[in-house]
Parts: structure tokens; C-alpha cells; sequence
């Protein structure tokens, strides 16, 4: 795991295992769906958070689309947003700066998407 300590260990707040602060940027664990009907949060997956996206694994373009997502989803630059490892699985680790773990939590969280309107895209 990378450095910093456990995924578990959030200061102020209800602890996520996919979501932690290393030091100017946020670590995000992420189980990726690819091809599927469309882009949405899926709830959590074996301590990560499960994303569905509609773009297919082929060429890369599941993980552009992923990061294309993620970074429209968090109002952040595409840039901000890579991923450090996993390009070539569906476990992925996400590097995201420009942010905290509080606005991700906020804004990703699978128990707050369920009930608000607008959250997925095509």
C-alpha cells in the first residue's frame, strides 16, 4: 500500500477504506466496471470504490473515461486526476490533487449518490 498508513484513518469523520489524504493529494481506491450501460458510482467492492463506466476496456479508454469522469464529477482539471497503478486491472490506485478527502467523500460517497438526482451520465 502506499505510504502514509491505512485507508481506515481519516481525521473528523466517518472512515472509508477506498479514500485517504497523502499529503497535498488524496489516494483513491477504485474497482472499475468497464462497459457498462452507463457512468455511475456502483457502491464499494472488496474495501474499494466501485465505479461503473460506460467507455469499453479497450486501449485504454476505460481508464481515460474513468479519469475524464472522476475529474468532471469532483469540478477538477482531468490532470489532477491519474491513475498510479492498476492501468492494466480493474483494482485501481488514484492519484487526485487539488482536493481533499472531505470534498471526494462528499461528492462520491455510495450512501449519498443513492439519493440524489442527476448523479449518473450517459
Amino acid at each position: 500500500m502506499a505510504k502514509g498508513g491505512d485507508f481506515r484513518t481519516l481525521a473528523g469523520a466517518a472512515a472509508v477504506d477506498w479514500l485517504r489524504q497523502d499529503g497535498g493529494d488524496v489516494l483513491l481506491l477504485v474497482h472499475l466496471q468497464p462497459g457498462a450501460r452507463r457512468s455511475a458510482i456502483a457502491g464499494e467492492f472488496n474495501g474499494r470504490l466501485k465505479i461503473a463506466i460506460a467507455a469499453p476496456p479497450l486501449e485504454g479508454r476505460a481508464n481515460q473515461a474513468l479519469c475524464r469522469w472522476l475529474a468532471e464529477r469532483l469540478g477538477l482539471p482531468q490532470r489532477r486526476v491519474r491513475i498510479d497503478s492498476g492501468e492494466h486491472s480493474r483494482d485501481k490506485l488514484l492519484r487526485i490533487g487539488g482536493t481533499d478527502v472531505d470534498v471526494i467523500r462528499d461528492r462520491l460517497a455510495p450512501a449519498k449518490q443513492a439519493g440524489r438526482q442527476g448523479i449518473d451520465s450517459p
